[in-house]
């Protein structure tokens, strides 16, 4: 699928750093959602888990590009703060795993420690930079097993660089945001006024257009979905936005970052029916739907179905084409996993770091409808029934 002009513009902008820190809002006749082909909504989404970060770089300008153009309904981001309060797409708190800052010595004095989520962590803080500073710095692949070759080419994008990214799309492609650490976000960043985190993150995606219940025809237009771990930005935000959102759970073992509940409450019936007041769903880490024993899948829990009881989707997270990280069941084979988790778990969307697998394997299984084929199919078809009718 070939991008548009206007997405190789805004790629051009965005790779070479000449990006501004808050872009204009693009005008509604550049945007006109009327002429793009919809969002798919007859099948679980397929989620580009920060892109199509297991062919490049995460949550970079290039990641979000290839998985649009492989197929993504959503292209999935988190969201973190500068020093200076800009919002970015970036998936730590520090900078230390997917950036060159340990090799750039003009930073060597920043390395700090914090508290994170109840622990001390080390290392180069995203509050302790800049916008101007992280734009500097270059991203680099988390995995050492994946490509290496595309290290130190990309750089940081801010929040409202991603949207336009979703926005400039040749169709109608979603964004799927995460409101990430917001404890540790608003103790280290300050707004004017008194705002927090999370007003500034709503604040842009009103900017944007963004607006309308799950399925509306706002939200039809700019599909948005809003993910946090903390129970109590989504309820502080549902008073802002009345978008969709869905309660991410991390494994059993870690409680709530803003809350301190374990996994048994948080997925208790009780819970459930209490959280669903403001979300439309839940994204729990698939091993806590289906506990693995000696890399072998263990008795699926009834977890996706007390949630659709509620009418809760559940999207699961993370799933990844290479061998250590499918369990044996699944014979080395991404597809065979895709087939379990969409037809036997039956969950509502996934998300995946390899973003063309995952649409292959549903344009295969459930492809667009007949009634969606175009114009020159449509009059061959008609052709050859009228032939074999003998006209």
């Amino acid at each position: 699928m070939a991008s548009s002009w206007h997405t190789s513009i805004i790629v051009l902008v965005l790779l070479f750093g000449g990006s501004k820190a808050n872009p204009t809002a693009p005008s509604h006749s550049q945007l006109d959602v009327n002429h793009k082909k919809p969002l798919q909504t007859f099948r679980p989404y397929n989620i580009a888990h920060r892109g199509s970060n297991g062919e490049l770089p995460e949550e970079t300008a290039a990641a979000y590009l290839r998985a649009i153009e492989e197929g993504a309904d959503f292209i999935e981001t988190d969201i973190l703060a500068s020093k200076d309060g800009h919002l970015i797409c970036f998936h730590d708190v520090t900078l230390d795993a997917t950036t060159d800052v340990a090799n750039r010595t003009e930073f060597a004095n920043r390395k700090r420690t914090y508290e994170v989520q109840g622990e001390n962590m080390s290392g180069w803080f995203i509050v302790d930079f800049t916008l101007k500073e992280l734009k500097s710095l270059r991203v680099k692949q988390r995995y050492n097993f994946r490509d290496q070759q595309y290290n130190g080419k990309y750089q940081i994008i801010t929040f409202e660089e991603y949207i336009l990214i979703a926005l400039y799309a040749d169709r109608i492609v979603g964004i799927y945001p995460e409101i990430k650490n917001p404890v540790f976000i608003n103790q280290h960043v300050k707004w004017s006024n008194g705002k927090k985190f999370e007003d500034k993150f709503v604040e842009t995606l009103r900017k944007y257009g963004y607006k309308g219940e799950y399925m509306s025809e706002d939200w039809l237009k700019q599909p948005l979905f809003i993910q946090s771990f903390a129970p109590t930005s989504l309820i502080y935000i549902s008073n802002m936005t009345n978008s969709p959102k869905v309660f991410l759970i991390d494994d059993t073992k870690t409680p709530t970052q803003d809350t301190n509940q374990s996994y048994y409450e948080i997925t208790s019936n009780a819970y459930l029916a209490f959280i669903r007041n403001y979300v439309v769903g839940i994204g729990p880490w698939k091993d806590t739907i289906v506990p693995p024993k000696n890399n072998y899948l263990g008795q699926p829990t009834n977890l996706v179905a007390r949630a659709h009881a509620l009418n809760l989707q559940v999207h699961p997270y993370t799933f990844r084409n290479e061998n250590s990280y499918l369990h044996f069941n699944f014979h080395q084979d991404p597809y065979v996993e895709y087939e379990y988790w969409l037809n036997e778990i039956g969950v509502d969307g996934l998300f995946t770091d390899f973003t063309g697998s995952l649409h292959k394997y549903q344009e295969w299984t459930t492809p667009y409808s007949k009634k969606e084929k175009n114009a020159e199919a449509l009059l061959h078809e008609i052709a050859n029934k009228l032939k074999a009718d003998g006209y």
